[in-house]
């Protein structure tokens, strides 16, 4: 019997292709900041870049569709008094983003329909906590309006959006700057990577670590750590010969990983991109000019070596478009967005077939948009894995709903319980109708109620902004 040399994979010929330069987003300052995040963020509607900006910190949101040049007055989100540091768009709501930055505070914005028409410089909520800057900040992966931030104050603060709470705060569990987090699947656990060179793997709602390992990659250089689908933990990092290195591991047993690979001695920090549907990681290295990609299989080796895309240019930033944002006519199975000195470069992948017919194998049914939970079932203890939705006839968007926000003495009354189903009896149809016509008034009064909470909120919110930048400017006279 003739041993098989090459492994089967159907993602073996992934192949890699940058735009034409008429589909790029041209002229654009990337911010020089001296942080490891990836700068850029995508959906299915938006790509959002983190740009230079004097007197504060600014990103830039752009429908897709809007390539080619980008005016210098092309209105940017402005709120911010320091740098941006990270920007993760909601994956509930394709119209919301938050943004992490160096004065110390997250926001959350709400981006018209249409893309900007103007600066955006009132942020829907701001979430203060922090004792210093901000550098990461991730939305939870299946509740809705809970959003995760860390800083440099070495404390991860989870917060309920929708009241602009901070519920949870993990002050005491990290002695050095965080250098990533990463949520599981169902978003019950986070796995972060330290300065410390420790790897832990933390239950948010209990505040205790469920299992880390002390010198995941002995070398001084950032590390990252990802969940994968199957609840493993995928690493990347520097030896002690500051080597790059990439490691699976099982959370039960974290005192040896399941296997290391060394890569190259390259000194940029590995930004790995994960698609949880295919198994397969993309590593870009920021200063590289490649994207890596491997497999994760259960067979050793385990982290299979796939290929290589390589361009001329080296890569500021990446953004990777969630997988019901890709075209699947064409076989797409990974977008990035890279962004160089003055441009952002959007990549295509594809696994080339000859039948234009759907591939389920390529395409299995992946998160949608809906929230599994709401903020306070999670906080509560509940969990949901992710609503999945299929690709079939193409992703398309729904209309998202405002984010609100009510400030948490409001008291939300529930909709009193529909009417039981009686016995369909013809003399208990009139009552029944009036009962619903009763409900139907009820819920649009309640609607309007909690409508009129929220501007008032908003209101009380910005005149105590005003009053504060006023005492700021009065200070400065002096």
């Amino acid at each position: 019997m003739l041993r098989r040399v090459v492994r089967q994979s159907k993602f073996r010929h992934v192949f890699g292709q940058a735009v034409r330069n008429d589909q790029c987003y041209d002229d654009i300052r990337v911010s020089r900041v001296t942080w490891d995040s990836s700068f850029c963020a995508v959906n299915p509607k938006f790509v959002a870049i983190i740009i230079d900006a004097s007197g504060g910190g600014a990103f830039l949101v752009l429908p897709l569709q809007k390539s080619g040049r980008i005016d210098k007055v092309y209105p940017t989100v402005c709120g911010h008094t320091g740098p941006v540091l990270d920007i993760d768009w909601c994956p509930h709501n394709d119209h919301v983003i938050a943004s992490g930055s160096e004065d110390c505070t997250v926001m959350v914005w709400q981006i018209p329909e249409n893309g900007l028409v103007m600066p955006l410089s009132e942020p829907v909520v701001v979430l203060e906590g922090h004792s210093k800057r901000v550098g990461i900040v991730s939305w939870h992966p299946t509740a809705r309006n809970v959003l995760l931030s860390a800083g440099c104050d070495n404390q991860i603060v989870i917060w309920n959006v929708g009241t602009g709470e901070a519920m949870i705060n993990l002050e005491d569990m990290h002695p050095d700057v965080i250098f990533s987090v990463s949520w599981s699947r169902n978003g019950s656990l986070l796995c972060t990577a330290c300065k410390d060179k420790k790897v832990r793997v933390v239950d948010p709602r209990k505040k205790k670590v469920v299992a880390e390992k002390d010198k995941a990659h002995e070398g001084a250089r950032p590390m990252r750590a990802i969940f994968l689908a199957n609840g493993n933990i995928f690493t990347t990092g520097f030896s002690r010969m500051s080597e790059r290195q990439l490691a699976l591991w099982k959370p039960e047993n974290m005192d040896e990983p399941i296997c290391v690979q060394e890569m190259d001695s390259s000194n940029g920090v590995l930004l790995p991109f994960y698609d949880p549907d295919t198994n397969v990681v993309y590593l870009c290295g920021k200063g590289d000019s490649s994207i890596r990609y491997f497999e994760i299989t259960d067979e050793a080796p385990f982290v299979h070596y796939l290929s290589t895309f390589s361009t001329k240019e080296p890569q500021r930033g990446m953004g990777y478009m969630p997988k019901r944002g890709l075209d699947v006519n064409k076989c797409e199975i990974a977008r990035f967005y890279k962004l160089h000195e003055r441009k952002c470069e959007p990549i295509i992948m594809t696994v080339p077939r000859k039948s234009d017919l759907f591939q389920d194998d390529l395409y299995p049914d992946t998160a949608g948009p809906d929230p599994a939970l709401e903020a306070e079932e999670w906080f509560a203890g509940k969990n949901g894995g992710p609503l999945l939705i299929s690709l079939r006839d193409g992703y398309v968007s729904t209309k998202a709903r405002d984010l609100k926000v009510v400030k948490p003495n409001v008291l939300e009354t529930k909709p009193a319980p529909k009417a039981e189903n009686t016995s369909t009896v013809q003399k208990h149809a009139s009552p029944q109708r009036a009962v619903k016509k009763d409900q139907k008034i009820e819920d649009k009064l309640e609607e309007v109620l909690r409508e009129f909470k929220s501007l008032r909120d908003r209101v009380i919110l910005q005149d105590r902004r005003i009053a504060r930048l006023e005492d700021q400017v009065a200070k400065v006279a002096m």
